[in-house]
């Protein structure tokens, strides 16, 4: 009875590392394909994100966006400063955090 269920436990144990062994293989084999061997179209894409990543680091905010973006923009963010208060809506909020005090009461 020992026997049978250790050799259940093993049968499940295989085809679970089977499962699991066969999964890292086939995300390592997509982590290690060269940009040269992909197919044409995944790499006209790959080459328009680099495109846009460069424009966008150049221009210092969004690429090919015209004086109406701005406007809109403008206009959400005093639209959201009338809603939440005062503050730099840009940037991320800064939070801290203080530790707990803790009393220690005598026993």
């Amino acid at each position: 009875m020992i026997l049978r269920q250790i050799l259940r436990l093993s049968a499940h144990f295989r085809s679970s590392a089977s499962v699991h062994l066969r999964r890292n293989i086939g995300l390592s084999a997509i982590v290690f394909n060269k940009t040269k061997e992909l197919d044409p179209v995944q790499k006209l894409f790959l080459d328009k994100i680099r495109e846009y990543n460069t424009k966008s680091k150049q221009a210092g905010g969004p690429v090919d966006a015209g004086p109406d973006f701005q406007k809109d923009m403008n206009e959400s963010l005093a639209r959201l400063q009338r809603a939440y208060g005062e503050g730099d809506l840009t940037k991320f909020p800064e939070f801290k955090f203080e530790e707990p005090k803790f009393e220690e009461t005598p026993k």
